[in-house]
């Protein structure tokens, strides 16, 4: 990476190796006597609310447990008899992180049943014995609080009926761990995981009725954290849906928490609550999931079922979230949603995705133009590819993404792989026409490399019946240059079936039974392998590229997605 590209990132490289040169001192720290005994005060002796949460869980999961067998993120370790889970190997960090984050709890309780609740109160006596003092990354704030969550939600599993002093020994515990998170929160990792410790400072504070300050101190976190991180129209700053949806339950649980208690919440957490709602139905398609932009998967549409059912306002999605930079074309039973955006600020592009001007297309229930999704924590071998912008529904110049991911080396281990660049004044804009309304989005990505601005043109049949497209790259500079390729991509779900017609087009054979027929002109139309990776599976799929190259005039490809209608 150029030195100039690396001196708008000096001040948080500086401050990133600071914190990596200082953490040894901090452990040593947090570790020793003196620290410990802050750690002390009032103690709990019960679980004043267990909160609801949304997160899905299967029962196989817990007899998958209960038979020795932990699998996280994709990730399995089977714990042979005699032996404690805590003393093998983790396979990755990602796994090792799920552990100590208590990912076992939820599916256990659900559950339920004797042999649950042995294993349950068994693992967490066992992890009070062994990690009682502060250790990395056991401790981390982020991990922390994630595992002073599932107790809380769950831990009537273990507290019910418990032995007197195996449950005091876990409110001690808790009792350091939520001061200890009252401490650090701030260290989470930025982004989301600061938005959930935050959170979970808070419910700390109501779960448990020790400390009056902690729930001021929680709540004022989240609500900082909320003005950082919640936009205007209701996205999250890194404009991830996903995203999105682990705030919304984050705020759920608080809110849910403060009026078991007869408290009302506080403007900005309501204000957010009844913003975000109506975003999570703007990026949710009529199968109940969701779309995939910037790093996020679909989500469980039972879980987006069961935290929309909490809003009381319902909400109704805009037609142009203009913060979040995406428009919604939906007539009929056709939606589709279209990227307008630029690059997420800093440390909120770790997972996003340069998908400039990405599209998405369904009918009903059935997608039909799809972006590849995102390996997360799970296959995270495919990220660097799911993250290009060949995976996704756009157009890509010259083999080259719109945006980069910082190199691997000491800036990219400091600050993560967050994405570089991309539009630097993307503009987008809604008008009505004649043939339907009409989503136009502008980015200027390949204009400093190629001298080239690509706009992206859809229109949507009032009966949604037709979806019709032009893409055109326009030279902005002498430095545009003839010659060079480009290929526009439509990745289609791995439910359509996907076959040509005499004479030219494609057909889409949709799972419901309909059928789709598509067209384009401006380059040469041809059907090449994908992926999918908007579930827990890689899936192979298939995608229609238009290709061509750019001559002296701009390059203009149209392009038509039309229904069959018998």
């Amino acid at each position: 990476m150029q030195v100039q590209q690396l001196l708008p990132l000096l001040p948080e490289l500086t401050r990133a190796g600071i914190r990596r040169v200082l953490a040894p001192f901090h452990v040593w720290w947090r570790r020793g006597w003196i620290y410990r005994r802050i750690l002390k005060g009032p103690l709990a002796d019960h679980i004043v609310f267990y909160p609801w949460d949304a997160l899905p869980r299967r029962l196989e999961e817990a007899d998958s447990l209960l038979r020795g067998r932990f699998r996280f993120h994709g990730q399995t370790v089977d714990v042979p008899d005699g032996f404690s889970v805590y003393d093998l190997t983790p396979p990755n960090a990602a796994w090792h992180e799920a552990l100590h984050s208590f990912a076992w709890l939820p599916a256990l309780s659900t559950a339920g049943g004797d042999g649950s609740r042995r294993l349950a109160t068994n693992l967490i006596g066992q992890w009070v014995k062994r990690y009682s003092k502060y250790s990395e990354p056991v401790w981390a704030s982020h991990i922390m609080a994630r595992r002073l969550a599932h107790i809380f939600s769950h831990g009537r599993l273990v507290l019910l009926n418990s032995e007197m002093m195996w449950r005091s020994r876990l409110f001690v515990s808790l009792r350091e761990q939520c001061r200890m998170l009252e401490r650090i929160s701030a260290e989470a990792p930025d982004g989301l995981p600061r938005l959930e410790a935050a959170a979970v400072l808070a419910l700390s504070g109501l779960c448990l009725d020790d400390s009056r300050k902690r729930l001021e101190t929680g709540m004022a976190r989240l609500e900082a954290e909320i003005e950082r991180q919640i936009l205007p129209d209701g996205g999250h700053v890194s404009r991830s849906p996903e995203a999105l949806l682990s705030a919304y339950r984050h705020v759920i649980m608080v809110m849910e928490a403060l009026s078991a208690v007869d408290q009302e919440p506080p403007h900005a957490l309501r204000n957010a609550h009844d913003r975000i709602a109506p975003m999570l139905r703007f990026f949710r398609h009529a199968d109940g999931a969701l779309a995939l932009f910037n790093g996020g998967a679909e989500g469980d549409p039972r879980m987006i079922a069961g935290l929309l059912a909490r809003d009381d306002i319902r909400g109704q999605p805009f037609h142009h979230a203009r913060h979040s930079a995406y428009q919604r074309l939906a007539a009929g039973r056709t939606l589709c949603l279209l990227d307008c955006g630029k690059t997420p600020p800093g440390a909120f592009a770790i997972g996003a995705h340069a998908g400039a001007g990405a599209f998405e297309l369904s009918s009903g229930n059935d997608r039909i133009v799809v972006n590849c999704g995102a390996g997360g924590l799970t296959h995270q071998a495919w990220n660097a590819v799911l993250r290009a912008t060949a995976a996704h529904s756009t157009l890509t110049l010259s083999d080259t993404s719109s945006a980069h991911i910082l190199p691997a080396g000491i800036a990219r281990d400091l600050l993560g792989p967050r994405l570089m660049d991309g539009p630097r004044e993307p503009v987008a804009r809604r008008v009505e026409t004649a043939q339907g309304w009409t989503a136009e989005a502008m980015h200027d990505a390949y204009a400093l490399m190629f001298g080239v601005r690509h706009e992206r043109q859809i229109t949507m049949s009032p009966q949604g019946l037709m979806v019709t497209g032009r893409d055109r790259l326009v030279p902005v500079n002498e430095r545009a240059a003839a010659g060079r390729n480009f290929a526009l991509r439509f990745h289609i779900h791995p439910d359509v079936r996907v076959s040509r017609l005499d004479g030219g087009g494609i057909l889409l054979k949709l799972p419901g039974g309909e059928g789709w027929r598509f067209r384009a002109g401006g380059g040469a139309l041809d059907v090449e392998e994908s992926v999918y990776l908007g579930g827990p599976v890689v899936r192979r799929a298939e995608q229609l590229v238009v290709s061509g190259t750019m001559k002296d005039s701009p390059a203009e490809i149209a392009w038509v997605f039309e229904q069959i209608v018998a």
